[in-house]
């Protein structure tokens, strides 16, 4: 229906910095919305398997602003190889699409 939306996904170590993270996005209006969800991880880094707490953001967005969310993330993230996924949204309702869209487009200025 409309490939002009997606979500990024990305973890990071603490719940500080997620929470940080996700209001700077929105507040650069790179993104409308970000979910922060606590989870645990299993995963192998440098051939040890490490069980570690994460924090889940999904990252409501227009494909448009893939490119500059993912450096503004790359650019504040605490990890050397950060877990920056986009996945497309291929269907929703259009009333939240439509927010989703106003919400990721950045405030014009006046002169």
């Amino acid at each position: 229906m409309d490939s002009g939306v997606c979500i990024v996904m990305t973890s990071i170590g603490t719940e500080d910095e997620a929470e940080s993270l996700a209001e700077a996005i929105v507040e650069a209006r790179l993104a409308a919305c970000v979910q922060v969800q606590r989870v645990r991880s299993l995963y192998v880094w440098q051939d040890v398997l490490h069980r570690e707490p994460e924090w889940v953001l999904h990252i409501k967005t227009l494909d448009a602003r893939y490119g500059a969310l993912e450096a503004f993330i790359r650019e504040r993230h605490s990890y050397d190889t950060p877990e920056i996924v986009r996945v497309p949204i291929t269907a929703g309702s259009a009333d939240y699409l439509d927010w989703l869209r106003a919400g990721s487009t950045p405030r014009r200025t006046q002169e």
